[in-house]
């Protein structure tokens, strides 16, 4: 930028070119430029004239004069003559002067010494800094999202600044991909993620490991995506490493993979090169997104999937040679494959699975053989059908239960007693215990709590309604450490019941609102001659 000892000491028309120069310079208005001139000039002026002076200097856009003014208040009494003066004085400058108008009085020119040149060159200096960063930021606020290309400027403790042209960006170390080593010089393109105003002027950060980093790598590369006929859908990323992107086309003529790919896998390539070799799948994106979780896992193949709407959660069975092909080097390619589809996804072997169902065969068939004393056989027999509780057989239509092979209206009706009979004696000691533990009734009248669900919340310290209330819905259905999730109770119901439990905190702020209106009613119509009778 222009010294501004060359500033001050310049003639006048040189004073308008040296702002020109400056605000292209810098890529901001020259207005700007030639207000910190003022300012400078100022400055330096109450240096001169004294502090308590208020001076303006003016530059004339056309010719480059340069106007010194003090500035005077009109007022019946000067208190301050540095910046007051009379009325009287002042008519005699100005005839339509009135108390509380502003009067100028010209300055003579004054020689910049080396103390107010340097204030002036700080003055001028920081307001053009100032503008500079304004611009910056007016410039880069709406352009996240967009990639850039620039210059690495230098790199300091891991941390990468990098020379945009027009502004200086930032690649922090965690946004920089593993193992990349840039050097002063080198051309770097990387995605904004964000543009900050900080206080040491505006911050733009950009990352290189950014998912949408690929995607718009892709959108380059790929002209149907940058014309909207094959649209990514979701990407996923380990940086550096691996990473799975989503697409879907919108011409069924056209193969969204394949077009990605390009010819020979010049498309995709282009982007690997660009990532430092990070290995990309490209998938195709399914509207159901169990058979998208099959694409995202490839290149395992998977047997079975178990979907949990409600929990998100996805259960995969793969062969057992396949098992660590899907889960992947340090469990990479299930945890790309999650962060795709946006669910959770457990990954079981065959045999696994095989094992488990096994145990949970055994598990409900001992419950059988034990609740409604029937033999293994038969208790075996109502597991495999899908009956997974006692209260099942209990409440199925005995008709569908008289279906089942072997089974008859009398042997149905007998289990469905003895099925009401083990609840009944079941929900008998659970009552019980649960008066030992000191649950309330008034918790135990909650609609929705069974028996079985009021001794285990009287286990955990929840015995009244009010301690019930303050529960949130996670700590009772949460699948780790819920208390109530052994009772397959989902958040809807869970969500209702902690309501109905709150309902009586509502209905006591009512009454005593009523109450406190009812009092004041009775205040105001009370008759204040009775009162003194009563002596009141």
């Amino acid at each position: 930028m222009a010294d501004a000892q060359t500033v001050v000491g310049a003639n006048r028309l040189e004073l308008l070119q040296i702002a020109d120069a400056v605000a292209r310079e810098k890529a901001i208005d020259a207005e700007i430029v030639v207000e910190a001139m003022e300012e400078a000039i100022q400055k330096a002026a109450r240096s001169k004239y004294g502090m308590e002076n208020e001076i303006r200097a003016e530059i004339d856009r056309k010719t480059g004069n340069i106007g010194l003014f003090r500035l005077l208040d009109v007022v019946e009494e000067v208190e301050n003559p540095a910046t007051e003066i009379r009325l009287t004085e002042a008519l005699g400058r100005n005839p339509d002067a009135r108390v509380g108008d502003l009067i100028s009085e010209a300055l003579p020119p004054i020689d910049f010494g080396r103390i107010a040149t340097q204030t002036a060159k700080q003055v001028i200096v920081q307001k053009v800094r100032e503008a500079e960063r304004e611009r910056q930021y007016d410039e880069y606020k709406d352009r996240i999202g967009e990639v850039v290309n620039g210059v690495v400027k230098r790199v300091e403790y891991g941390n990468v600044l990098v020379d945009l042209g027009r502004a200086e960006a930032i690649v922090r170390r965690d946004e920089a991909l593993p193992r990349e080593s840039l050097r002063q010089g080198d051309r770097i393109r990387a995605y904004i993620y964000d543009v900050r105003q900080e206080q040491r002027g505006p911050q733009i950060f950009l990352s290189r490991t950014h998912p949408q980093f690929m995607a718009k790598l892709f959108t380059q590369e790929v002209p149907e995506i940058y014309d909207g006929i094959i649209e990514i859908k979701a990407v996923a990323r380990d940086p550096g490493s691996r990473a799975k992107i989503a697409v879907v086309s919108n011409d069924s003529s056209i193969d969204p993979v394949g077009a990605c790919v390009g010819m020979r896998g010049s498309r995709v390539q282009a982007v690997v090169n660009e990532l430092q070799g990070e290995k990309i799948d490209i998938i195709q994106w399914l509207p159901d997104p169990a058979s998208f979780l099959v694409n995202g896992l490839a290149p395992a193949d998977v047997v079975k999937v178990v979907m949990d709407e409600e929990a998100q959660k996805f259960e995969v069975v793969v062969p057992d040679e396949m098992l660590s092909l899907a889960i992947g080097r340090r469990g990479q390619n299930v945890r790309l494959a999650s962060q795709l589809t946006g669910w959770e996804i457990d990954i079981l072997t065959e045999e696994e699975e095989s094992e488990r169902r096994q145990e949970e065969l055994r598990q409900r068939s001992e419950l059988f053989m034990e609740a409604l004393v029937i033999d293994e056989m038969m208790a075996q027999l109502l597991a495999t059908e899908g009956f997974n509780s006692v209260e099942e057989v209990a409440f199925v239509e005995q008709e569908e239960l008289a279906t089942l092979e072997g089974f008859d209206e009398d042997l149905a009706a007998a289990l469905q007693q003895r099925a009401n009979d083990y609840i009944y004696a079941r929900d008998a000691e659970f009552d019980e215990k649960r008066a030992e533990l000191g649950v309330t009734e008034e918790l135990a009248s909650l609609e929705g709590l069974t028996p079985g669900m009021l001794v285990v919340l009287g286990e955990n310290g929840v015995k009244e309604l009010d301690d019930f209330a303050e529960l949130a819905t996670d700590e009772l259905t949460d699948p780790g450490d819920g208390l109530l999730r052994e009772f397959d109770l989902d958040e809807e119901t869970a969500s209702a019941m902690i309501m109905a439990a709150r309902a009586h905190w509502f209905d006591d702020e009512d009454q005593s609102e009523d109450g406190g209106e009812n009092a004041e009613d009775a205040a105001e119509g009370a008759d204040p001659d009775a009162a003194e009778e009563d002596g009141v």
